[in-house]
């Protein structure tokens, strides 16, 4: 009969605690790549709220200063570890290089970029109600040229391991998801600079981002038909392992606003297609929404699972529970716009409320483990 796996060795690896905390001149060393989760999870919970999930025309302003707070406590975070990263590359090179070559911590610097590449998002969001239009475009431009090169140059160089190591089935994982989704927030970083650049620039970003999103979305079902045979075929990750499965639901939030992103930019461009265009992106990002709930519904029915079991150990995995289903939020409301259709839109008001409710108590999981030194343990 089919049982979970404890979490040991190379199947806890994805932000997995291990038993003891190291010492305090050794956290630096030890720094987790994933952390950066945490300014992925804050960001899209910015975008989210900002948004105004429900479209209450008296809650709006609310809705609008509450996603500036938790947009700046975003920035906040990522300064923090921006710097924690870039010493711990200086001075323990041979540690981060370690995790990058390994075939589940290496999936898990896609976080940096990817939440370089969030927070440009949320700056062409929520950026122009604080910041001048100049000071927001350079701000983005920055966010996603950096962050667009760290997300292809990570995606190639985890696969380069994958192809050249020999990785346990048990390995595979829904880290795995993060260099994809990452490279499809690429082409809605560029999407706000469409506007600021002359009509060749912004001919050659759309295709930019078409170009990106394919070479992102691929990958997403490459690594999805990975992870749906290791489902099937082999026991359940150990619980540790069990938030990871809530990624797979980044790619396809993110996929959905990106082909309404892209479409809707590139009206200009194509003419008297820009309608055509429209309609088969809607169509498309509706279907692949649709995949959405039913990946949305298997993750919790598995959550469910891993709690009747035992206890889950919190961890910095826990973040993999927020980015993911925001992102689903985002395009959830999103959708729900473009179709007109309150039920959808109240849908996204419960996915929305699931958001925080996560969010509240991963931060505060954070918070405690910085403080009895739990989020150290790997």
């Amino acid at each position: 009969m089919r049982t979970e796996q404890n979490a040991q060795t190379t199947n806890s690896a994805p932000l997995a605690p291990n038993l003891q905390a190291p010492e305090q001149p050794h956290r630096l060393r030890g720094l987790h790549p994933g952390w950066f989760a945490a300014v992925m999870g804050t960001a899209i919970l910015a975008v989210a709220t900002y948004d105004n999930p429900g479209d209450i025309a008296t809650l709006e302003s609310a809705a609008h200063a509450t996603g500036v707070v938790i947009a700046l406590i975003a920035y906040l975070i990522a300064a923090v570890l921006s710097a924690a990263y870039a010493a711990r590359w200086i001075r323990h090179s041979d540690a981060a290089i370690a995790d990058l070559r390994h075939p589940a911590m290496g999936a898990l610097y896609g976080t940096v970029p990817g939440g370089l590449l969030v927070l440009a998002v949320m700056t062409s969001v929520i950026g122009p109600a604080v910041l001048s239009d100049s000071a927001v475009t350079v701000i983005v431009a920055a966010l996603a040229v950096v962050g667009g090169v760290l997300a292809v140059a990570i995606s190639v160089t985890f696969a380069y391991v994958l192809f050249t190591g020999e990785a346990p089935v048990d390995m595979v994982n829904g880290g795995w998801f993060i260099p994809p989704v990452v490279t499809i927030i690429i082409p809605m970083a560029l999407v706000p600079l469409m506007p600021h650049t002359s009509s060749g620039t912004a001919r050659q970003l759309l295709m930019l981002g078409y170009a990106l999103y394919g070479m992102g979305f691929l990958l997403f079902l490459f690594v999805m038909s990975l992870l749906h045979d290791r489902l099937v075929l082999h026991p359940l990750p150990g619980a540790p392992m069990a938030p990871s499965l809530w990624i797979g639901l980044g790619p396809v939030g993110v996929g959905v606003l990106a082909l309404l992103a892209l479409a809707h930019a590139g009206a200009p461009l194509f003419g008297s297609s820009a309608a055509t265009v429209t309609l088969i992106s809607q169509l498309a990002a509706t279907g692949l929404w649709g995949f959405g709930i039913w990946w949305l519904a298997a993750a919790i029915a598995l959550l469910v699972r891993y709690l009747r079991a035992g206890t889950l150990p919190f961890g910095l995995g826990w973040w993999a529970f927020t980015f993911p289903l925001g992102a689903f939020t985002v395009a959830t409301l999103v959708l729900a716009r473009v179709w007109e259709t309150s039920l959808i839109e109240w849908f996204g008001v419960l996915l929305y409320v699931g958001l925080v409710t996560f969010w509240l108590v991963v931060s505060a999981g954070t918070v405690r483990g910085l403080r009895t030194g739990l989020v150290w343990r790997r």
